[in-house]
């Protein structure tokens, strides 16, 4: 189930939405405010965000900005706004697409499917195989030796971000933002408590880690064969 994060200040626009949405099978958060948008897509890592750009406590296209720093997700527009300047400043700011109110309800839908679609992996990069375990981003699931492994939300969060970046450094800070949030860029013991438990589930040999390499003082790699 695809989780989608309504930030829409109309409290009856929002309920419409969230009927209409988990009708059609979706996950619904909803925040009625830019930075409660900004708090509850760090926390609830949604797979698609709806951003209305007449917020009461900061403009839409500042929201998508700061999404931007840190977040890849789906920025879909959702707004009554209909002039181009407005849509090319939201487009430019990291929005990937742009719904102009009123709007039919079938259209949004098929809008919104087409941005997770764009988001995402291929059917080559979906399926990650070493020869002690598959990650497969997709069905966001590991398995060893044909058993499920079992990730806590945070873990597997770590080990997305990692695999989606394979081959390369991963920084701390970029790390600590994706998983937790922008707010939370110097907490690295956070990094080394839970890198010590993925380790623990996933390397043949935690003390001597084969896939997920700390390059000390910077980040972490995920790599495919030992170096």
């Amino acid at each position: 189930m695809s989780k989608v994060l309504v930030i829409e200040d109309e409290a009856p626009l929002r309920r419409a939405l969230r009927i209409f949405l988990e009708a059609h099978d979706y996950g619904v958060v909803l925040a009625a405010s830019g930075r409660e948008g900004l708090d509850l897509a760090a926390r609830e890592h949604p797979d698609v965000v709806i951003l209305d750009l007449g917020l009461p406590d900061m403009d839409g296209v500042s929201v998508a900005t700061a999404l931007r720093g840190w977040s890849a997700v789906p920025i879909v527009v959702l707004s009554a706004r209909d002039t181009e300047p407005v849509k090319v400043a939201a487009l430019d700011a990291g929005a990937d697409d742009y719904v102009t109110k009123p709007f039919a309800m079938n259209e949004f839908l098929a809008r919104l499917r087409a941005a997770l679609r764009r988001a995402a992996p291929t059917e080559q990069e979906r399926v990650i195989t070493t020869a002690d375990f598959e990650i497969d981003l997709g069905a966001k699931q590991i398995h060893r030796n044909g058993a499920d492994m079992h990730l806590t939300p945070t873990e597997w969060q770590i080990v997305e971000v990692l695999a989606r970046h394979r081959g390369k450094l991963v920084t701390q800070q970029q790390l600590l933002q994706q998983v937790w949030g922008p707010q939370y860029e110097k907490e690295t013991h956070y990094l080394r408590i839970y890198m010590s438990q993925i380790r623990r589930k996933l390397e043949p040999d935690p003390s001597r880690p084969r896939y997920f390499i700390t390059e000390p003082g910077m980040g972490y790699r995920f790599v495919m064969e030992e170096s």
